[in-house]
């Protein structure tokens, strides 16, 4: 068994109960709150009051208490704000850039995908938290990026592979490597896909796509999205352009830590 230097340190405090609170420094909304209520709870100690993620939090409010012994306390110290600073953070900016793409675009941050699986779950909460998505469709999709289109030689041979799976929507990634850009948009559309994502940056490509849509029917039926490591300061101005989504990576992903604050505020007689 490994020696605990918190078992010294505490013994002359036996079994005495402390109440520690959990605050953030800023307004906003939270994230990561209940995952650290049962990561204290696991610890043996009694969770007083916990905010349920999604919520906004005022600058200085406790988002949990909690109570318990003095050395489940001191551990719980070391896991708690972690399991929210960097949750809350990334539900603020995904906020932030829902609100700047205003009601008619949807924003999603697929970069999810990118974080380590350990803590990809809690990545993917957090941005759904703040009122984003980390899915581009909500129900069964396929979603054909930039090597499924380099392996299959084409768009248009993308798409008849999957042609017989039936229940999924269908997304493919348009970057104009293979071929050009317009004939992928022309392809897609022949091959029935619903979902065109622009992953190249460049507005003119958007426009360029969402013209060529339009002229045949099927801006009704297809969703047009658009990627390109956008910036926060990006958004207002490709969300005027014929757009739906817009992908939102690392602006996301990236936001600063909130600051959490633990602190022990009172102590239990024996």
């Amino acid at each position: 068994m490994t020696y605990d230097l918190r078992d010294t340190i505490f013994a002359s405090l036996g079994g005495r109960l402390f109440v520690a609170r959990v605050r953030v420094t800023t307004e906003g909304f939270v994230c990561g709150v209940e995952l650290a209520a049962r990561k204290v709870e696991e610890l043996g100690c009694e969770v007083l009051h916990c905010t349920a993620d999604g919520s906004i939090a005022g600058a200085e409010q406790p988002v949990l208490v909690l109570r318990g012994t003095a050395k489940a306390v001191a551990i719980a110290e070391d896991c708690v704000p972690g399991a929210i600073a960097k949750p809350s953070g990334i539900a603020r900016a995904s906020r932030r850039a829902q609100e700047l793409a205003g009601d008619r675009v949807r924003v999603v941050s697929g970069a999810a995908k990118k974080m380590p699986v350990e803590i990809k779950s809690q990545v993917r909460r957090a941005i759904h938290c703040g009122g984003g998505s980390g899915r581009i469709a909500d129900g069964p999709f396929l979603y054909l990026d930039k090597n499924y289109v380099r392996m299959f030689g084409g768009v248009r041979r993308t798409l008849e592979a999957v042609a017989g799976m039936k229940g999924f929507v269908r997304a493919i990634q348009l970057r104009g490597e293979v071929e050009d850009i317009a004939d992928e948009t022309v392809a897609a559309l022949d091959l029935g896909a619903e979902i065109l994502m622009v992953d190249t940056g460049r507005l003119e490509d958007l426009d360029l796509v969402a013209r060529l849509v339009r002229e045949r029917g099927r801006r009704d039926q297809t969703t047009l999205a658009f990627a390109g490591d956008i910036e926060m300061h990006d958004i207002p101005r490709i969300a005027a352009h014929d757009v739906d989504i817009l992908d939102v990576g690392r602006a996301v992903i990236d936001a600063p830590m909130v600051d959490v604050k633990f602190d022990v505020i009172s102590a239990e007689a024996l």
